[in-house]
């Protein structure tokens, strides 16, 4: 489902990925985990060219991510992803934030794209504020909408930078059972990428690469 192969970056002249290779197979969930600064949060965004590479290739389902002529939007439909800072549309409800991608990127209309939307806000406790805006939320609750938003499109595979680590211990636990059912129910690959301290939250999962 994914394959990396020798894949660096730099900023500058300084080299942040250092020839990356891993194979990922369908329905797998795996970690990558290393130290704050290490590198993650960039590896992550080169998987979806939401960071460009100057060296190797990344392929997701057979197709090559950096290839000039891969249809980048129909690519990214296909890929959910939680950032470890959010991202949220802060002018938008937590209910829009959820169907707005619906609307533009899978032509859901209104209707069924809100659906769509109140059904994974209430999977992640957060339907009774449907109609709050992110800044009235607390990090955590932010949090979770990102993982609902990152799951309402049923997209193939999911990135998670971080996804569980502003939650406390008993709502760790329930999102972890919801992924984990959502990823067999679908067969999506999983891949969480997070600090060393924190492998032991994703302790029956595949460690494939520490960078």
């Amino acid at each position: 489902m994914i394959e990396m192969k020798n894949v660096s970056k730099w900023y500058g002249s300084f080299q942040v990925l250092n020839e990356c290779s891993t194979n990922i197979e369908k329905g797998e969930v795996v970690v990558v985990c290393g130290p704050s600064g290490s590198g993650k949060s960039t590896l992550i965004k080169t998987i979806n060219a939401l960071e460009p590479i100057q060296q190797g290739e990344i392929w997701v389902n057979g197709v090559g991510v950096h290839d000039p002529k891969t249809n980048l939007p129909k690519l990214r439909s296909q890929v959910g992803m939680v950032f470890q800072h959010f991202e949220l549309f802060p002018h938008l409800t937590v209910t829009e934030n959820l169907t707005i991608a619906q609307m533009k990127v899978l032509g859901r209309n209104d209707t069924d794209a809100k659906a769509h939307g109140l059904k994974y806000l209430e999977r992640v406790g957060l339907l009774a504020h449907r109609d709050k805006f992110p800044g009235q939320l607390s990090g955590g609750q932010q949090q979770r909408v990102a993982l609902g938003r990152a799951l309402v499109a049923q997209a193939r595979v999911c990135l998670m930078d971080e996804p569980l680590s502003n939650l406390d211990a008993q709502l760790r636990q329930e999102m972890r059972h919801e992924l984990r059912e959502l990823q067999q129910r679908l067969g999506l690959t999983v891949v969480g990428f997070v600090r060393g301290e924190s492998l032991n939250v994703y302790a029956h999962h595949r460690r494939v690469q520490t960078v």
